[in-house]
Parts: structure tokens; sequence; C-alpha cells
């Protein structure tokens, strides 16, 4: 991608009124995964069209960290460049530790039904003249995993709210050829027959950007096998009724989680 291709996204955002988080993925990409006897990690955060390659900082977003003991734990400053945003967090005690963006309320705008999915207005066309069109909230909220010492399982437990994923295996211990399992889940509940989109960021240099694309089961489960080691983004949005006292009657929400397959 080149440089002047940011600049043309920008624009086109701002020309349809269309939202970066809408539009875009969010991530967070810890330095490391496996902090062996390390007392910190770097984190980067954005939002951006390929996985792991920046576009746009991540501003307002509740950054912190999910302690081993299930606490939530404070990060470093954060420094938001144009592209991205960046901050320290100690890692003081063994353990997993969940890196999170916070559930971050985007910009609102509006959507309609295409046949039986919602589509946001900005992507991909504007709607027919007789289509219905809500107001819409855009909800991101982006998560990784990192371990000093040997895994834990309590940061690995859901929040219940909105839409999340649910790590059955261990994501530090995700390995190249084997299958990895978990649930998608929506305030709490398993969401089924939900499309899911694995990237991988090899592909920014070999073109094989997506490494899979399954769906949900009856139960939210699925699972996914990274082939080649390396750094992977699992991506699945949800758009449907927002909850009692929201500020608009529909949210639009994207999730992602960053794994390293070793």
């Amino acid at each position: 991608m080149k440089p002047s291709r940011f600049r043309a996204a920008a624009l086109l955002l701002t020309l349809t009124g269309a939202t970066v988080a809408q539009a875009h993925m969010p991530y967070v990409l810890p330095t490391l995964f496996d902090v062996g006897k390390g007392d910190h990690i770097t984190v980067q955060s954005a939002f951006a069209e390929d996985a792991f390659l920046p576009e746009v900082a991540m501003r307002d977003a509740p950054f912190h960290l999910v302690g081993p003991e299930g606490t939530d734990l404070p990060i470093g400053p954060v420094t938001h460049l144009r592209d991205l945003s960046i901050f320290e967090a100690a890692i003081p005690a063994n353990g997993t530790y969940r890196v999170t963006t916070g559930q971050r309320a985007g910009r609102k705008g509006k959507m309609f039904r295409q046949g039986d999915t919602w589509q946001m207005r900005g992507e991909g066309g504007e709607p027919p003249a007789n289509a219905e069109q809500v107001d819409v909230q855009s909800m991101t909220l982006a998560e990784a995993y990192v371990t000093r010492g040997q895994p834990t399982d309590t940061a690995l437990k859901p929040l219940g709210k909105g839409l999340e994923i649910q790590a059955i295996t261990h994501p530090n211990t995700i390995v190249a050829g084997s299958d990895a399992r978990f649930a998608l889940l929506f305030d709490g509940k398993p969401l089924p027959q939900a499309d899911i989109t694995l990237f991988r960021s090899a592909g920014l240099y070999d073109g094989r950007k997506v490494a899979a694309q399954v769906r949900s089961g009856a139960d939210g489960r699925f699972s996914l096998k990274p082939e080649d080691a390396g750094t992977y983004l699992i991506l699945v949005r949800h758009r449907g009724p927002a909850p009692a006292g929201a500020e608009t009657p529909y949210r639009s929400y994207t999730y992602t989680l960053t794994f390293d397959a070793a």
C-alpha cells in the first residue's frame, strides 16, 4: 500500500461521512506474546484496512490490561501519532494478561437493510431509494493476550457484554498446523452463523492476506488452523439492535483478536 492510498482513504471517509471503525478493522499488536522473564510490553494500536498496516490512530479508546488475577490494570501514557497509537504496559507478575482497547464507542451513521443483512452507508454504495434506513453507532473492541512464565486462564474469561471471542485454546499456546478453538459470544451468549475471517501478517508481503473464512456453529464455536508460523488477526462483525438507553437504536460491532502461532 502506498502512502497516497492512506490520504485517499482518509479523504474518502471524510467525504462520505463513514466512520473509520465501520470501514476498517481495529487491532492491538504487542511487541511480545511470550514475555519470558520480561517486565513490560510495548503495544501499537490502530484502525487498518489491511491487518497490522496502521492507517488511523485509535483515539479515545480506554486501553488497559486484565491481569492474571482478573483485575483491570493501568497502562503507561498513550502517544497518538497520525497513523497509530503506542503505549507501554508493565507485566509485573507471572501469568496471562489480556491487552485490550476496551469497548470504544465510535461515530454515528446510517445503515440500510439489503436482503437479510444490514449494510453501512459508505461501504460499497448508497442505499436504494426505498431502503429502510436506521441510525447506528459503531462499537469496536480489539484484544490480544501475552504471557509471562506459564499461561493461565483467568484473563481469558469473557466479559459478557457486546461482541467478543472466548479463547478455548489458550492463545499463547497456538501452534502452526494445529486447530485452535474459540467461541463467539454476544452479550455472553453464543452467536451462531456469524462470518469470521482470519488474516495473516505475512499476507502483506506474499499477497495471501486471508488465511481462512469460517462460520460459527449453533453453539457459537469455531476452529481455525493457522498453517504457517506468524502473527494472525481474527475479525468478526455483528449488527443489530442496541441495548436500552443507547444513543442510537442500532449498533455495528467489530471485534478483533490478535495472536501468534509458533
